[in-house]
């Protein structure tokens, strides 16, 4: 049986956020999301959050998370400390005991999956991570024989010169045989500098203590600070960027654009510079993102070409052309080959088969019929100061430049507005539409004085 502790009682001073450390967002999910993650393939029988600062705001944040408990840790006072608030709820428990860190979110899946069957093969009381830093400075060091048995951890402050010459430290990361350290840590003792209580003391009490060597370092970072938050972006960027790149996408230049874990591309999908994608953000095959656009929760389908332009909430069926400059706001739902110019924003509307919305126009809560031409400056005036309404616009319908549709309002199909025409009233289908107030010409008019 598994157990899986996540540490995140803490505060984070430094991170100088009114926002819980654990809850900072990193490529489009919390620090803390992203740790519970790297464990569920392990289908732990027990999954336990330790939490303490705002605690009721990071239970309220990971509610969607089935079958996770949370203990609550008052004072927090080290990490051994919090690992002591198990006593009571694992009481029962019997089998292994996986303790992460909740501001550690870079480790991999199969790193940890290693370690817990590194710690059930060796039969260890204790198995913790290990990496080789190329500057250990601050760090416990690790001393092991070449088994990978553990016959001490230093603290750096207490280390020889001959001691500080080993670069391999310890994670902080623990893979326990419950039973036996729920023996020994009711002994740990608060005689050190900071007067708390430390999980890495248990490991001197516990025998056999092994250790598994990450390859990659990085999957190890912690974040305390923006500082350190930001390098972990990059990090993760970089891993979901190559990830991407291997499944046959290409990216014209990969440091400028950002992606989500939501984030999916079909096979030849061209992304260019300056390009981001957010939540379940899908993109179909042969499509051409960029340069400068914005994918954030939306579905694209094949061949989609989106040029300097923001997709929001929205659907884009396959060979369309999005842009450059467009808007496309929640609830936009574009069917295959349309076309939506520059500067045009759409809203809340479907588009048929095949309409064009080239130039300067919004579309707001609107039905256009298949092969709708729109023409420069056209609005649907939506909006009457209290409620919006709808407008429809038949098949084969087209708009002259500057016309207003005022909502509520249905044009029939094939109908022509001339241009600008201010409709306020339905259009049976195959009529010409005009709105125009009779122009006036003065000649010879001079301006008063």
């Amino acid at each position: 049986m598994l157990a899986v502790a996540v540490l995140a009682a803490g505060k984070g001073t430094r991170m100088k956020s009114d926002l819980p450390k654990v809850l900072q967002p990193l490529a489009g999910a919390t620090l803390v999301e992203r740790v519970l993650a790297s464990c569920k393939g392990l289908a732990p029988q027990r999954q336990i959050l330790i939490v303490g600062h705002q605690a009721d705001r990071v239970e309220q944040s990971l509610a969607h998370q089935h079958g996770l408990e949370f203990v609550l840790q008052q004072p927090q006072n080290g990490t051994g400390h919090a690992v002591q608030q198990l006593l009571e709820p694992l009481s029962d428990f019997q089998g292994d005991l996986l303790v992460l860190n909740g501001d550690v979110p870079l480790l991999r899946a199969e790193t940890i999956a290693n370690l817990l069957e590194r710690h059930r093969s060796s039969g260890a009381a204790v198995t913790l991570l290990t990496a080789r830093l190329a500057d250990p400075t601050g760090y416990g060091r690790v001393f092991a024989d070449d088994a990978a048995q553990v016959s001490a951890i230093v603290e750096h402050r207490d280390c020889s010169e001959a001691q500080r010459c080993n670069n391999l430290i310890n994670a902080g990361i623990y893979c326990f045989n419950w039973r036996k350290l729920a023996e020994v840590l009711p002994q740990l003792s608060t005689n050190n500098d900071q007067g708390e209580l430390y999980l890495t003391d248990t490991v001197a009490m516990l025998s056999p203590a092994m250790h598994l060597e990450v390859a990659d370092a990085d999957e190890i970072n912690g974040i305390n600070d923006r500082l350190q938050l930001s390098q972990c972006e990059a990090v993760i960027q970089e891993r979901m960027r190559r990830h991407w790149m291997a499944e046959g996408v290409s990216f014209v230049d990969p440091a400028s654009c950002t992606l989500s874990d939501g984030t999916r591309f079909g096979r030849d999908v061209v992304v260019e510079p300056q390009c981001h994608f957010r939540g379940d953000a899908v993109i179909g095959e042969g499509c051409r993102i960029g340069p400068g656009s914005l994918i954030d929760n939306s579905r694209i389908g094949d061949r989609v070409e989106i040029v300097y332009s923001v997709v929001r909430d929205a659907a884009v069926a396959s060979d369309c052309a999005i842009g450059p400059f467009a808007q496309l706001r929640p609830g936009a739902d574009l069917a295959e080959g349309c076309r939506v110019g520059n500067f045009v924003e759409i809203k809340k509307s479907s588009l048929a088969e095949g309409c064009k919305v080239n130039h300067l126009s919004y579309i707001g809560d609107a039905e256009l019929g298949s092969g709708v031409n729109v023409g420069a400056g056209t609005i649907t005036a939506n909006y009457d100061g209290v409620n919006k309404h709808r407008t429809v616009i038949g098949a084969g319908s087209k708009t002259g430049a500057n016309s207003v549709l005022v909502a509520p309002i249905e044009l029939g199909e094939g109908v022509t507005v001339g241009a600008g025409s201010t409709l306020t009233k339905n259009v049976p289908a195959g009529a010409l539409a005009l709105g125009r107030a009779k122009q006036l010409v003065k000649e010879n008019w001079q301006a008063p004085s």
